[in-house]
């Protein structure tokens, strides 16, 4: 994760909606109307746009979060847990609390080869004891090798700064300087300016031989020869549930050149990291994963409006076997940049993902994003992060959206960063120094963005509005989603303070609409549908109680969610406080307006219809009947 991107917002093209039915992906022996079916995520090809489909053939969003910078820390063991116990607890709290349905599950290169002729298995048991109790409440994994400026073993004891990745038998053995990043205000800095982190780069990428307590080995051999083997052993002692539930793998998080060697950064993506990607993909194939993606990043700062290089654009099609895997963080507003965010903030941002998701022919995923809950600038958080998630929904500003809706782009499916059970209760000695014990925030280089803690009672507790976090969402499309919008109402301040204003907001063309929503959160889904029983789903916050919630729409319209039928809810899998709305409906064309209608006026019969003649008049003309 780096902090110092810098990030921009930049022009983005806004995608055209793709309307072709994508070919569906079969897994045998699973197929469930009223619960998530398949959990194995394919990538599949649908107009211009690729997407995430399930075992059903239906279009998939993942929403969930980073799990976690705990990871990174000696005393969690450099796991996100420090037992199976609180993994469950943290995956029942997240999904409770947020509906998420996928998170990228931190390992690091140290935790599985501590040494040049040993792996630990033991490490990687817990690893899978953990990934557990995620699958086993129906979240999605993406396992992530992390790292961080190489490694913590570069730094030295009273550094600034420290790393995590490389375990400390192949550092000692690279020889590097005396680390030093000079006046960095930074963490992320180091990548530009310490040489001990950029020459560690540099060996992975060109594969130098280190000698080391056992022989001479390749850097880059090193780590795919164990990461081999921790394929292998993940695919051995994960369940069939809970493999099936791994939607992949991240091989290298934010990677970065440690000098370009006189390339541009698209010619050294080209030349180093993608064929980086091609052996880990090769690994993965000939350790059973051949039917999972690879979830590759491009340079660091390839879209952060400082630094820019890189960005795959050069590579050629990835294709189904690769995702392309970008972080965004605002770092202008992070560092300089004192306004606010609001309506359409990140739309070019989040547009140039999709834009070259697109080009690559293959899906997006946004991996990585959000801002710091303490120090400077935190107090623009709330509606920072409601914007990034604004921008990942539809990629048009909120006040033209119902105008311009079908070319809001496709969803983006995302992961924040990030969910630490331990926020402000760690003891970490920072590079092994025990006068520098760090117990705030994350406890690693005077980070504080985990949105969840543990209160004093020990219960998992959110640290921003809910409203932001627990988002009505399209988890599961049957047929192609063509267009997706939603209210959630947070407000700009924490623990719901601050100002509340309405973003999506409906044109004076729609007062039906207008008058049901206002006030109130709201979501809209447009979607070509396919023929057969298999529901579409969305996420309900836990503020739209079943009971008090008014869908709308050629499906059904009705206040007060039923068991069963066309519209009907069901509880989230694993969990008894969250649920989801679940839309059956023939092949065509479909709009449902899903409405919080616990406050203001009852709904009428009357107003119902009225809402439906709209909205389906509106669909017609947007999306061409």
């Amino acid at each position: 994760m780096s902090r110092v991107s810098f990030a921009a917002v930049r022009t983005g093209k806004v995608l055209a909606v793709a309307l072709a039915t994508a070919a569906a992906v079969t897994v045998t022996g699973v197929s469930r109307a009223d619960a998530d079916t398949s959990p194995a995520v394919v990538v599949s090809p649908a107009g211009e746009n690729w997407v995430f489909r399930d075992g059903d053939g239906r279009q998939v969003t993942l929403r969930g979060f980073n799990v976690s910078g705990s990871a990174k820390l000696y005393e969690n063991g450099l796991l996100p847990f420090r037992s199976t116990a609180d993994a469950a607890k943290s995956a029942q709290a997240m999904r409770d609390l947020t509906g998420a349905n996928a998170i990228r599950f931190l390992i690091s290169w140290e935790g599985v080869q501590p040494a040049p002729d040993r792996i630990d298995y033991s490490y990687l048991d817990r690893a899978v004891q953990q990934i557990a109790a995620f699958t086993d409440r129906g979240i999605r994994v993406l396992i992530d090798y992390h790292q961080d400026l190489y490694s913590s073993h570069l730094f030295n004891s009273g550094s600034w700064y420290t790393g995590d990745g490389a375990p400390e038998w192949l550092t000692k053995a690279g020889n590097y300087p005396q680390e030093s990043c000079g006046i960095c205000l930074l963490w992320g800095q180091n990548m530009q300016n310490n040489a001990a982190v950029r020459q560690a780069a540099h060996d992975f990428w060109h594969n130098r031989t280190l000698t080391t307590s056992t022989g001479q080995v390749g850097v880059q051999d090193a780590f795919l020869t164990q990461a081999s083997a921790a394929l292998t052993y993940l695919k051995t002692k994960l369940s069939a549930q809970a493999f099936q539930s791994v939607v992949g793998f991240d091989p290298f998080n934010e990677p970065f050149d440690g000098g370009l060697d006189g390339q541009s950064g698209l010619d050294w993506e080209k030349t180093y990291l993608l064929p980086f990607y091609q052996r880990f993909r090769t690994a993965m194939d000939n350790a059973g994963w051949s039917a999972k993606p690879a979830f590759v990043e491009p340079l660091v700062f390839w879209n952060t409006g400082f630094f820019e290089e890189g960005g795959l654009s050069s590579s050629g099609p990835l294709g189904t076997r690769l995702v392309f895997n970008s972080h965004y963080y605002d770092g202008g507003r992070m560092v300089i940049d004192p306004s606010a965010a609001s309506d359409g903030t990140y739309d070019a941002a989040m547009n140039r993902i999709r834009q070259r998701a697109t080009e690559l022919k293959t899906a997006p995923l946004v991996s990585e994003f959000g801002n710091r809950m303490s120090g400077t600038g935190s107090d623009r958080t709330p509606w920072m992060v409601r914007a990034m998630y604004q921008a990942m929904d539809y990629g048009t500003p909120g006040k033209n959206w119902w105008d311009s809706a079908a070319s809001g782009g496709p969803v983006l499916s995302g992961t924040q960063w990030h969910w630490d059970v331990y926020s402000g209760h760690h003891h970490e000695l920072m590079n092994g120094n025990p006068d520098k014990v760090q117990t705030t925030g994350d406890a690693w280089n005077d980070e504080d963005f985990s949105v969840a803690t543990t209160d004093a009672a020990g219960n998992v507790s959110l640290r921003l509005d809910q409203r932001v976090l627990d988002r009505l969402y399209p988890s599961a499309v049957a047929g192609d989603a063509l267009a997706f919008a939603y209210e959630d109402l947070a407000r700009s301040g924490f623990g719901g303070a601050g100002q509340q204003q309405a973003w999506l907001t409906v044109p004076s063309s729609l007062p039906n609409v207008a008058a049901l929503v206002k006030d109130r959160q709201y979501g809209v889904l447009v979607w070509r549908g396919t023929s057969g029983t298999v529901p579409t789903e969305l996420h309900l916050p836990q503020s739209f109680a079943p009971a008090s919630t008014t869908v709308v729409g050629d499906v059904g319209s009705l206040t007060g969610l039923p068991a069963s039928g066309a519209v009907r809810v069901a509880d989230e899998t694993g969990s008894a406080a969250a649920h989801r709305v679940l839309l059956t409906a023939p092949a065509g064309l479909h709009a449902a307006l899903v409405v919080n209608t616990a406050t203001g006026t009852p709904v009428t019969a009357d107003q119902r219809a009225a809402v439906a003649a709209e909205l389906a008049a509106w669909r017609n003309r947007v999306f061409g009947g």
